[in-house]
């Protein structure tokens, strides 16, 4: 019996939890603002259905893979090794925690740019102060963490439930607030301006890469395997996750459409929900909605915190990562990892000293960051689906789970192509660094560093890599 044994005690409403609480965060309260930019209702319409009906076939695959393969924990990256091999296993894993981290970044940007309207120092979220005070956060967060991961579970179950119900009480107000007029002028796109099909798909097309920030999360249950009571739980509690958030989301984008016309949508500071909310009910919805997006930012920041630390942990404890990252403390918290974690969350806040638009950024370099680790969680589906791997006997589920599988793997190419060639330069930027520390493992384990396929991918990264320094340098993307 593992030394973790004990803590598995994680029921389905934690686990839903987990993974409501990983997706709730700053993206739903900036969706009237970034949609908005992009589309009107229809092309907002058409991304949400792409995005969400290819988002829950990713999520049908995780529940698959909960049921098939149990042994796999920490589900993300070993569901990579597993199917493609320890290079791409490592690089899914480096991918999905660097990401994790990013991610918590963005959270803090988002949460002093709205605090600037108080304390003007704090600007777009990006200065001395608000780096200096997001800092001061980070490790105040890091050491609570320390006392224990249920502990810090239980907590991110409370703050869940307290962050939906503004939510919910936006989305009643705008529904007595919603003027179809409004709404039937925003429809086609541009207020006045002749209705083209193809503008409305390349628009839907624009807001794809913003549905992935706001998804990102769906797979909290499957990182937590390990602590659940009942493995089933994990994939239902993706599922329910998943199709709860999408309706909060949908909802909170198609109503705004109904409160201002899409420009002024467009011009609203973000969290832009509290623009749509004091549309309707006056000065105190803004704040209303400031406060509540706060409490939001720092439970997902709390959530992703603990998934990132968790991955980094499982990788190690399944030799994908250095084994010091597997080294835990008296409260069987990963301490390491969650050291390593915040030193690289810390880092980036540095970073965004530097950063011109550091929120967008981070946001969509966050979410093309994650969709390599999700394209090869749904390669694997899809790989043991045609081979029939655990499906003796079960032809109809084995047809069922394919397709669920080959849908969410052209989805994930899909929003790798939609997201454009900058963020997947910059992520690559980000994974070929990494390979250092995939020698380290392999030297570990007294093995050779690449098989003749690894090396295939790692000088392909080694030219992606290089084509990014240049168009840095060369000022042909910027960040």
């Amino acid at each position: 019996m593992s030394s973790m044994e004990p803590t598995k005690r994680f029921n389905l409403a934690t686990l839903t939890a987990m993974v409501v609480g990983s997706m709730i965060g700053a993206g739903i309260f900036s969706l009237p603002q970034i949609f908005g930019r992009s589309t009107g209702p229809l092309g907002a319409l058409i991304a949400w259905l792409i995005a969400g009906f290819g988002m829950l076939m990713l999520a049908f695959v995780f529940q698959s893979l909960a049921r098939r393969k149990p042994e796999l924990d920490v589900g993300v990256f070993t569901y990579a090794k597993a199917g493609f091999g320890d290079y791409l296993g490592f690089l899914s894993a480096f991918g999905y925690w660097a990401g994790a981290c990013l991610g918590n970044v963005t959270y803090f940007i988002l949460f002093k740019k709205t605090l600037s309207s108080v304390v003007p120092a704090f600007g777009d979220g990006d200065t001395i102060q608000a780096v200096l005070v997001s800092s001061v956060i980070l490790w105040i967060v890091h050491f609570t963490i320390l006392h224990g991961v249920r502990e810090a579970a239980i907590v991110n179950k409370i703050a869940t439930v307290t962050k939906t119900i503004p939510i919910f009480l936006f989305i009643i107000f705008v529904i007595f607030g919603f003027k179809a007029d409004i709404f039937a002028l925003n429809f086609w796109g541009r207020p006045g301006e002749t209705f083209s099909w193809s503008e409305t798909f390349q628009q839907a097309r624009a807001s794809m890469l913003a549905t992935v920030f706001v998804f990102l999360g769906v797979e909290g249950a499957s990182i937590y395997s390990r602590y659940a009571k009942n493995r089933r739980d994990v994939g239902i509690a993706t599922v329910f996750g998943f199709l709860g958030v999408l309706c909060l989301l949908m909802l909170v984008t198609m109503l705004s459409y109904g409160v201002m016309l899409r420009p002024d949508l467009a011009a609203l500071r973000n969290p832009s929900m509290g623009g749509v909310l004091e549309a309707v009910v006056g000065r105190w919805g803004s704040l209303f909605i400031n406060i509540s997006m706060m409490l939001a930012v720092m439970s997902a920041f709390l959530s992703w915190t603990l998934l990132a630390a968790e991955v980094l942990y499982g990788a190690a404890k399944s030799n994908t990562m250095p084994r010091c990252f597997a080294k835990e403390n008296r409260n069987k918290v990963p301490a390491t990892a969650l050291l390593f974690s915040s030193v690289l969350v810390q880092f980036f806040l540095v970073v965004t000293l530097f950063a011109e638009e550091a929120f967008s950024v981070g946001k969509d370099l966050t979410s093309s960051m994650n969709l390599i680790p999700y394209l090869l969680v749904a390669g694997y589906g899809l790989k043991i689906a045609i081979q029939g791997d655990t499906y003796r006997g079960q032809a109809g589920p084995r047809r069922g789970d394919m397709l669920c599988a080959l849908i969410a793997t052209v989805y994930a190419i899909y929003l790798i192509y939609a997201g454009g060639l900058k963020y997947l330069l910059l992520s690559v930027l980000l994974y070929f660094p990494s390979t250092i520390l995939f020698a380290r493992v392999r030297r570990e384990q007294g093995k050779k560093i690449f098989s003749p396929f690894e090396w295939i991918v790692f000088l392909a990264m080694a030219i992606g890599a290089m084509v990014a320094v240049y168009a840095l340098m060369a000022g042909r993307i910027t960040v």
